[in-house]
């Protein structure tokens, strides 16, 4: 026999009833990522940080036109406090005046960017500057002195070119140091000789010249210059007001750098593979000597390296698709922040001045939760992360987002690879699904353990999407980067297509409907794939390399890291993996798009495939953007690639 229900029984009945109905009510509401959703997503950066602890940091998001919104925002460390910046337009701060009344960053004058400092009250700038440094060219970059009382600035001391608007000489663009008095005054130009210094600063990240302890000079790297060169080369100086100190030559890349072992050593990040990109600490003697590489067996990248004004070397290190800071102490590594659930995104902002706060801001981001601010938190030994920000967290809470997985697999050649598995909302497993496969770009790069909107708008089709950390992908060690070098087109091919292979025998994918995409490098091995393969249904290649001889010489970036061997001299190295030497083999319906004022991969590399595959008779379709560089920087430009993505692939692999 029952016994009778309880009122308490009944309302906890009616509670869960309610609760089941209102949860489901909301699963009916949400809906699948979007373009729209991608252009509206709101994220943060951390920037700087003022001597009395106020963290200065970027809110970005995107629209239905126009370029990215930028706007500023401070906030105390504990997250309150949050104040959106009245700022003049033009005018891009890059970190707070010493007395943390001010920020100092580039303002546009003439069309030139140039060094100005605004005062700041109760969250709005002053309508003019309270002082303006005014360079013939503008400024690349600027960085104040530890005790605040001068800006180091990096520009092209040249004088305008009068014809500049009938022509432009291709030349190198000189790069040298200008230092003047925080009050604008006593400007003079550092160490002449120096005309090559490698990129600025840049808060929180790597850059080309330090401060020392004192105040009283610079550790700088200046490079070789692309134009005129064959070879890579970084030198390291010491400048100061009585002129440039030689410290030593790198036989290759160098960027970040920092003074260490309280002043006695400099350290850098470098490489000794013919793979160009930087990825082990080095040290020198400051008074000059060796570099040394101090991290021999790291078996994951090093990607940026910067000091702080108490004597910090913070590194910037992934290890896979997952990164942390790491500090460099006593000769080696030592674990400082991670970010559980994804990626610490950039190395800790700081004061730039000695003896003030010394708070850390960070920015972090996992495939949840769009980029936000992070601190140490105050009560876990100072190595736990707190976000202070919630930029996105509304938007993406109406939005069904499956499961994001990092997965591992080996390749038929017995290589482990490593990649990350998007799946739609509602992902049953044992059902096959639609599947792209998204090689990254770079190629000396890697996918992150972040939100990715690429992958969550194909995802919102109802596609499975793997992006696969083929050889050549940072995070892996020196030799895993090192082996894409003269072998992109094999190696990493069959890497990328390994991920396809694992993906089918999951039991993730349906075997007959694949498709392939990828930007820049990403969009060479979607060209170079479809020559080789016609398991795929679709295609869509992004600003890709197509023909490897004329894209060496014609790229505005030094590009041999692939192949140092002369395009003149053994043209068969170069077009045995160029797809416009396979065009007869493509069988794969391909989308080319690509931007027309692309200079990292010019314009017509996407012209001349298309121009062989329309008149061999194969199925392709190319969209240019006007005015857009390597990728669209406009937001009705970007919607459209989206456009042209979702559409072909709803087109040709229904």
């Amino acid at each position: 026999m029952r016994r009778p229900t309880s009122l308490a029984t009944l309302l906890n009945i009616t509670l869960l009833a309610a609760a089941a109905a209102a949860a489901a009510q909301s699963a009916q509401t949400k809906h699948p990522f979007t373009p729209h959703d991608w252009a509206t997503l709101h994220s943060a950066g951390a920037s700087a940080v003022s001597p009395d602890g106020t963290i200065l940091y970027s809110v970005t998001y995107g629209g239905e036109r126009g370029p990215t919104h930028q706007e500023w925002w401070t906030v105390a460390a504990d997250g309150t406090h949050p104040a959106k910046l009245d700022l003049p337009e033009g005018f891009s701060p890059m970190g707070f005046t010493r007395d943390s009344h001010g920020l100092y960053g580039a303002w546009k004058v003439n069309g030139n960017r140039q060094l100005a400092i605004f005062p700041i009250s109760e969250g709005k700038a002053a309508s003019v500057p309270s002082t303006v440094v005014l360079l013939p060219r503008g400024i690349d970059s600027a960085l104040p002195n530890p005790q605040g009382a001068q800006y180091a600035i990096v520009a092209d001391p040249r004088p305008p070119d009068p014809l500049d608007d009938v022509r432009h000489v291709q030349e190198p663009d000189p790069s040298s140091i200008y230092v003047v008095a925080a009050n604008g005054t006593g400007g003079a130009w550092w160490c002449p000789s120096l005309k090559d210094i490698s990129g600025g600063v840049t808060g929180g990240g790597s850059g080309a010249l330090v401060w020392s302890a004192d105040g009283q000079s610079l550790a700088t790297l200046s490079d070789l210059p692309r134009i005129g060169h064959h070879d890579v080369s970084t030198s390291i100086d010491v400048c100061s007001a009585s002129g440039a100190r030689h410290v030593a030559d790198i036989p290759n890349s160098v960027t970040g750098i920092a003074w260490a072992n309280q002043g006695h050593d400099i350290a850098v990040l470098s490489t000794k593979s013919d793979v160009l990109t930087p990825e082990h600490v080095f040290t020198v003697p400051a008074a000059g000597g060796t570099p040394e590489d101090r991290t021999p067996k790291l078996d994951a990248t090093a990607v940026s390296l910067a000091g702080d004004a108490s004597g910090h070397v913070w590194v910037l290190v992934s290890h896979g698709v997952r990164s942390e800071v790491n500090e460099f102490q006593n000769g080696s590594l030592q674990t400082k922040y991670q970010w559980p659930d994804g990626v610490v995104g950039s190395l800790p902002v700081t004061s730039p001045y000695s003896g003030t706060s010394n708070q850390i801001a960070l920015t972090v981001a996992d495939p949840q939760h769009a980029g936000n601010v992070a601190v140490p938190d105050a009560g876990s030994q100072g190595d736990h992360l707190r976000r202070i920000t919630s930029e996105g967290d509304a938007q993406l809470a109406s939005i069904d987002l499956g499961q994001v997985r990092v997965v591992h697999w080996r390749s038929k050649e017995g290589i482990a690879l490593e990649g990350i598995a998007t799946f739609p909302a509602g992902y049953a497993e044992g059902n096959k699904y639609p599947f792209l496969v998204l090689p990254h770009g770079g190629p000396e790069a890697n996918d992150e353990f972040v939100f990715d909107p690429f992958s969550r708008t194909v995802a919102g089709l109802g596609y499975v999407v793997l992006q696969p950390e083929y050889r050549g992908s940072t995070g892996y060690g020196a030799d895993f980067l090192a082996a894409i070098y003269q072998h992109f087109g094999d190696r990493a091919y069959h890497d990328v297509d390994s991920a396809t292979d694992y993906a089918i025998a999951q039991g993730w994918a349906d075997p007959n409907r694949l498709a392939i995409f990828g930007w820049s490098a990403g969009g060479f091995m979607t060209s170079w794939t479809v020559t080789q393969t016609g398991r795929y249904k679709a295609a869509i290649e992004g600003a890709g390399i197509t023909d490897w001889a004329p894209f060496l010489w014609t790229s505005d970036i030094q590009q041999i890291d692939y192949d140092q061997r002369w395009t003149d001299e053994d043209p068969k190295a170069f077009s045995q993996f160029s797809a416009v030497d396979f065009v007869k083999n493509v069988t794969t319906p391909l989308l080319i798009l690509h931007g027309e004022a692309d200079h990292r991969v010019p314009t017509f590399q996407g012209t001349e495939y298309f121009q062989l595959l329309a008149a061999r008779g194969k199925t392709v379709r190319m969209v240019t953007y006007p005015g857009s560089p390597h990728f669209p920087i406009l937001w009705e430009q970007r919607l459209d690639v989206m456009h042209e993505l979702t559409s072909w692939l709803a087109k040709y692999n229904p």
